[in-house]
């Protein structure tokens, strides 16, 4: 299995929508959060994301088919990750994690990393966890069912 990320351009807004919407819609579905999730996000505004100086948006590929995407935020003092996600038929194969290590290294000045997840999908949880991510900061509650929990990394060179 062969992991690469190709940095997208405005024309695979689409594609990224599609697969961010296939990949959100069971938590949409969980926990009906409504106000913040990204299957609810128009592909207008994953256009204006990825035309922002700031972000790189990466299409993840697995043996050359497009099963997800990362953004990089970049920061003065950090970067963050706001979304990853891997389609749900080609979860739970590593890919994430291998897509994680292809991240860092493409950004080898950077200590310092940043994300959130669901504090309800222990496996995100966990894996971020076994990346070396520790949870700071407090929680947000989103509504009854979902609540939000803050990761970071610091890296040592």
């Amino acid at each position: 299995m062969e992991i690469t990320l190709s940095l997208a351009g405005i024309e695979d807004a689409e594609t990224i929508h599609a697969m961010q919407v296939c990949s959100f819609a069971p938590l949409l579905e969980k926990y009906r959060d409504t106000d913040t999730s990204p299957a609810l996000q128009s592909v207008g505004h994953i256009r204006e994301r990825i035309e922002q100086s700031a972000t790189d948006y990466y299409i993840i590929r697995c043996d050359d088919e497009r099963v997800g995407a990362i953004r990089i935020v970049r920061k003065e003092q950090f970067n963050r990750v706001s979304p990853v996600f891997v389609v749900p038929k080609h979860q739970g194969r590593g890919i994430a994690r291998m897509t994680f290590a292809l991240i860092e290294a493409r950004y080898p000045d950077v200590r310092r990393w940043e994300l959130d997840t669901v504090l309800q999908e222990k496996g995100n949880c966990r894996l971020y966890e076994s990346l070396g991510y520790r949870r700071f900061g407090g929680e947000k509650a989103i509504n009854e069912r979902m609540t939000l929990v803050f990761y970071e990394k610091e890296i040592l060179r």
